[in-house]
């Protein structure tokens, strides 16, 4: 029999992840990136356990862990007093309780781990899918150039502004949250009095307004992610550059640890945040979606990457399984799709490990454990 050949659209985490996935289960990957060529995008990414457990199973693992850093804790903090309120041990102990570390990387030590990877994976560059259809037979995508392509099935990773979701399903309607949010990388060299070493989220006097931060690049450098309330800025994108001077007017009141952290902060870049409603159907025949492209999730318990990260090992074992494309897709999503769907309404919320009255919950602990795979636990593929 011959082994399908299933087009992946982006070259992104989950894309490059299902590549090397489908790869380990030799059946052909080939993937279109609209992006020209690969660059070093991005800032920090919590790698928490289940999404390295399922790196760890794509043959990435040791690459990253040569990058990142590896947290042995995570707190939260009371903004304006200082206040440990929450305490989750990590390090050994996690990965003695989820099979595998949290790491914090920068994104695109991530993206090229992969990338190195995947090395062998027919990858086309520069091409922006237009149209999407299909038969019973195959699914065929052109590009923007006119290029037609045919193959037995579609994988649309192509993000939270999804080209081929459009195509299956018409344009999303994203409900904006009313929030903003900061990103910005800290020299750690600058703020040597401080105890960085802590995964730490600093909750403020209202759920709009929070800090989290973590060190990347094996400690020398730290991440600044933060959330403020601002009705005017609608603007979904982290290629817009904010201001130091807007990122310390929002967080003045807050402690002086947040404020020597943030005087650090001269790059900001600032999106407008979107929630997004779990969706009623990823697959339509022989094409489906992945990660961002089918559940987008506000960024508050570090697990959108994870669950792109996961959809890919799932959809690979699927199309392993056959017998027939559209029927594997059928079974990647009925396997997914609760998952995501919860944990994405889960972020939702925005309260996970506030204190520790609620880090056990359905949503907190068990998103960290790897299920991609009801009968089969491991990673491996």
């Amino acid at each position: 029999m011959t082994s399908p050949r299933i087009a992946i659209i982006g070259a992104g985490i989950g894309g490059l992840s299902a590549a090397l996935a489908l790869k380990r289960l030799h059946i052909t990957p080939v993937v279109f990136e609209q992006a020209t060529r690969f660059g070093r995008v991005g800032a920090g990414i919590n790698l928490t356990p289940n999404a390295v457990r399922a790196l760890d199973g794509l043959g990435v693992g040791q690459a990253l862990r040569a990058t990142a850093f590896r947290p042995t804790r995570r707190v939260s903090r009371t903004w304006d007093s200082g206040e440990v309120t929450s305490h989750l041990e990590m390090g050994d102990a996690g990965e003695r309780r989820y099979g595998a570390p949290q790491l914090t990387v920068h994104r695109a030590d991530l993206l090229s781990a992969l990338e190195a990877a995947a090395s062998d994976v027919e990858v086309h560059l520069g091409s922006r899918v237009q149209h999407i259809s299909q038969t019973d037979e195959h699914a065929e995508l052109v590009l923007d150039n006119g290029q037609t392509h045919r193959f037995d099935a579609i994988v649309g990773a192509d993000g939270i502004h999804s080209a081929v979701r459009d195509n299956l399903f018409g344009a999303d309607q994203p409900i904006f949250t009313g929030q903003v949010a900061f990103r910005s990388i800290v020299d750690t060299q600058r703020l040597g009095h401080l105890d960085l070493t802590p995964t730490t989220k600093w909750w403020g006097p209202n759920t709009a307004s929070q800090i989290f931060t973590f060190l990347i690049h094996g400690g020398r450098e730290l991440f600044v992610f933060a959330t403020a309330r601002e009705d005017s800025w609608r603007h979904e994108s982290w290629s817009v550059k904010g201001t130091q001077e807007e990122l310390l007017a929002a967080y003045a009141q807050f402690h002086p640890e947040v404020q020597d952290i943030l005087r650090g902060c001269e790059v900001v870049l600032k999106t407008a945040l979107y929630v997004r409603e779990p969706m009623a159907q990823w697959t339509q025949g022989r094409v489906s979606l992945l990660g961002d492209a089918c559940h987008p999730m506000l960024p508050f318990m570090a697990q959108g990457a994870a669950m792109g990260i996961e959809d890919a090992v799932v959809l690979a074992r699927c199309l392993a399984d056959g017998p027939d494309c559209a029927s594997a897709l059928q079974r990647y999503e009925a396997l997914r799709k609760p998952r995501a769907s919860q944990i994405q309404v889960a972020s939702g919320k925005n309260d996970w490990l506030r204190n520790d009255n609620n880090a056990d919950s359905v949503y907190g602990y068990d998103a960290w454990s790897t299920s991609l795979n009801p009968a089969d636990q491991s990673c491996a593929v």
